[in-house]
């Protein structure tokens, strides 16, 4: 089991200031780095405080001028607001500019809310028809003189300037969840990145028996599994539960962002009232302390040591949460010292 850190600046109120924010997202990728996570991994959001990363490609080339060793990934790139040509030369130049640290991540995108905005009119049935003609395009780019014909994309011959550092270009990691999505990724040959959100156990043992029966239709080599999901590690029974109450407070403004019916200014929503929160059964603190990777140091290696078992090549500590930046380092640095470890 390898491990490796998803995050981003997130921004809850208008008196946080951006700049510390980056400070803060820089100090958790070098805890990452220095403590031997195999990556740090980062998305592509526009217009939202609530996950802040309008390029990804951008924030890891500054996030490898702090750190030395760690992979670089974008987790992910919404392949929709992409054009395969721009998308390979701006990751092979990445890569390059990296020392060879990239890895590319792929997904649909999920926030109607971003499509209404780059994509008006465009619904996540054709996202993911996009991402699929797309995906393939890059690592043909990258081989040089690449020529497409397809429903979204024509263009004659194109070889991508930069070439990539990496031999055959960075990984490619498509993010997945029904079967066919899985399908896809598996039988190009590529990495699979899966996310339960705010499901437990039951969701994690259906997406690795999804990605196991693509891997039974495929001949080529075994692709790489990537679990992502909310993390928290606690002082004590106590922090637990505050953790909990946190990552219950994330998920209901998640959903709220997710059904796009609330007001939008300055990029925040209208805040969720204390009733409209208590009222969502489905996102309450006893559910995230069940369903989640938190509890102390002890319960959080049992809950990982499951899915090592279940056949998971990487556990990705998704820290974006709400949560102050120090409860955010003091729970990654927890991580660090008493969970890894156990698995070295």
């Amino acid at each position: 089991m390898e491990f490796s850190l998803f995050v981003h600046m997130e921004r809850l109120t208008p008196d946080q200031s951006h700049a510390q924010l980056n400070e803060e997202l820089i100090a958790l990728c070098k805890m990452a780095d220095d403590a031997g996570m195999r990556a740090v991994w980062t998305g592509e959001h526009h217009g939202m405080e609530f996950t802040i990363a309008p390029n990804p490609l951008m924030s890891l080339v500054n996030i490898a001028h702090h750190t030395k060793n760690v992979k670089l990934g974008t987790g992910t790139v919404i392949a929709p607001f992409w054009h395969p040509i721009k998308l390979a030369g701006e990751a092979a130049s990445a890569d390059l500019m990296t020392g060879g640290r990239i890895e590319l991540g792929i997904a649909r995108g999920a926030y109607s809310y971003e499509y209404e905005r780059l994509m008006p009119g465009m619904d996540a049935w054709e996202a993911g028809q996009r991402m699929r003609e797309l995906a393939p395009l890059i690592p043909k780019l990258w081989a040089g003189d690449c020529a497409h014909d397809g429903e979204f994309f024509k263009f004659p011959a194109t070889t991508s300037t930069p070439k990539p550092l990496q031999e055959g270009g960075p990984p490619i990691w498509i993010a997945a969840r029904d079967p066919n999505s899985h399908e896809f990724g598996v039988h190009n040959g590529f990495n699979i990145q899966v996310t339960p959100l705010w499901q437990g156990i039951e969701e994690i043992e259906t997406l690795m028996s999804r990605f196991n029966a693509a891997c039974e239709t495929y001949d080529g080599p075994r692709p790489k599994v990537m679990l992502l999901h909310h993390t928290y590690v606690g002082s004590d029974a106590d922090d637990v539960a505050l953790a909990a109450q946190e990552l219950s407070r994330f998920y209901c403004y998640f959903g709220a962002w997710f059904q796009n019916k609330r007001p939008i200014e300055q990029g925040l929503i209208a805040p969720l009232s204390d009733e409209e929160m208590q009222a969502n059964a489905l996102m309450a603190p006893e559910n995230m302390a069940r369903d989640l990777t938190i509890g102390t140091s002890s319960e959080v290696i049992d809950k990982i040591k499951q899915y090592e078992a279940l056949g998971y090549d990487e556990y990705s500590f998704w820290i974006d949460s709400g949560m102050s930046f120090e409860r955010k380092q003091a729970s990654l640095a927890r991580f660090i010292k008493d969970v890894m470890p156990a698995f070295t």
